[in-house]
């Protein structure tokens, strides 16, 4: 895919981020979600993306969304200021294009302008794909919790994958 753009996401983006949302939770291996969420459900998470510590952006190709991807506080407390959480999410339509690792590298630079030290994403373990996109771009496995998780009958292993900017 070419021409693709990031831009800062507004609220009249938010239906089409939890669609291509709903589409990841019925893969059952890329996120904890369970059940498809709804605007209502969604509405104070998307408000807390102050563009500025916590960004989120729309992926556009041709002025057609096909993924978001967001930077959020890692944790709260003022020690960890300095690391941020990458989720990248795309499109049933427009996975295997390589826009995974444009998107990282985008955020990445997006990060280091905004003084953020290291970035960190929780990836299921048995999520081949996200483990390939994130170690590809040179993250590594900083922690790891077994079977943290349970989506049917299947426990999920969760990895902390993170990589220092600085």
């Amino acid at each position: 895919m070419t021409n693709i753009t990031y831009r800062p996401a507004t609220q009249q983006d938010l239906p089409q981020i939890i669609a291509i949302y709903n589409q990841i939770i019925s893969l059952h291996n890329v996120t904890a979600d369970i059940y498809p969420v709804a605007l209502i459900d969604r509405q104070a998470w998307f408000d807390d993306f102050d563009q500025v510590h916590q960004a989120i952006w729309v992926i556009e190709t041709h002025g057609e969304t096909i993924g978001w991807v967001s930077l959020r506080n890692f944790n709260e407390r003022l020690a960890y200021q300095h690391t941020s959480e990458i989720s990248v999410y795309l499109d049933q339509n427009a996975r295997g294009h390589h826009l995974g690792s444009q998107t990282v590298k985008f955020v990445e630079n997006e990060a280091m302008s905004r003084n953020i030290q290291n970035i960190v994403a929780l990836v299921f373990s048995q999520n081949n794909a996200s483990q390939a996109l994130f170690q590809k771009q040179g993250y590594e496995r900083w922690g790891h919790l077994p079977q943290i998780a349970q989506i049917d009958d299947e426990k999920l292993d969760l990895d902390y994958l993170g990589k220092p900017l600085m």
